[in-house]
C-alpha cells in the first residue's frame, strides 16, 4: 500500500508539474496572442491611414485632370457642353477609374454620342495633364503629327486660341504638323 501510496504522489507530483509547465505556455501564448492583436489592430490603422491618403491623392489628381480636359472642352465647345469625370470604382480589391463625359447630367459616351472631335481633345488634354503631373517635372514639350484633324475646320481657330492660351498657362511647348492653316502660331516652318 505504501508503494501504491508513493506511485500515486509521483503521478501526481508529474501531473502537477506538466500543469504548471502548461500554465505558464498558456500565459505566454496569451501574451503573444495579444501582441499578435496589437501588431493586427495597428496594420489595420495603418492601412486606413494609406487608403485616405491613396483617396486624398486620387481626388486631387481627378481635381486637376478635371480641370485641363474639362477647359479645353469648354474651350472649344464652350461651357456646359461637355463635362469631363473620372469616376474611381473599386474592383477586386483595387481602385479603377472610368473616364465620362457628361452633358449637364447625362452621362454620354464620348465615341458613339459625342463624336471625335471631343475624344481629339479629352486625349489631347489628358496627355497635358499626365505630362503636368509627372514628378519630378519634365520639359514640356509636346510633339504631333496632324492634331485635331477629326475637328470641324470652324474650331480650328478656338483650337489655336487653346494651344496659345495652354501654352501660357501651363508653359507648355507645341509642336506639330499640319496642312491646315487655320492652326498658324507661334513660330512657323514651312517645307
Amino acid at each position: 500500500m505504501k508503494n501504491l501510496l508513493k506511485d500515486l504522489r509521483q503521478a501526481v507530483n508529474v501531473k502537477l508539474a506538466e500543469r504548471d509547465r502548461w500554465s505558464k505556455n498558456l500565459k505566454a501564448e496569451k501574451k503573444n496572442l495579444q501582441a499578435a492583436a496589437e501588431e493586427v489592430a495597428e496594420h489595420y490603422a495603418a492601412q486606413e491611414v494609406l487608403q485616405q491618403v491613396a483617396q486624398d491623392v486620387q481626388q486631387e489628381a481627378h481635381k486637376r485632370i478635371h480641370s485641363v480636359v474639362s477647359k479645353c472642352l469648354h474651350l472649344i465647345w464652350g461651357e456646359g457642353a461637355y463635362e469631363f469625370e473620372i469616376k474611381f470604382e473599386q474592383k477586386r480589391g483595387k481602385t479603377e477609374a472610368v473616364l465620362v463625359f457628361k452633358r449637364g447630367e447625362h452621362e454620354v459616351d464620348p465615341i458613339t454620342e459625342a463624336g471625335g472631335g471631343p475624344v481629339d481633345i479629352a486625349a489631347f488634354a489628358l496627355r497635358l495633364a499626365c505630362i503636368s503631373l509627372q514628378l519630378p517635372a519634365r520639359r514640356r514639350i509636346i510633339i504631333m503629327d496632324e492634331p485635331f484633324n477629326t475637328l470641324h475646320k470652324s474650331l480650328h481657330g478656338r483650337v489655336k486660341n487653346m494651344l496659345e492660351m495652354l501654352s501660357e498657362e501651363l508653359d507648355f511647348q507645341f509642336i506639330f504638323v499640319t496642312h491646315e492653316e487655320g492652326f498658324a502660331a507661334g513660330k512657323i516652318v514651312v517645307l
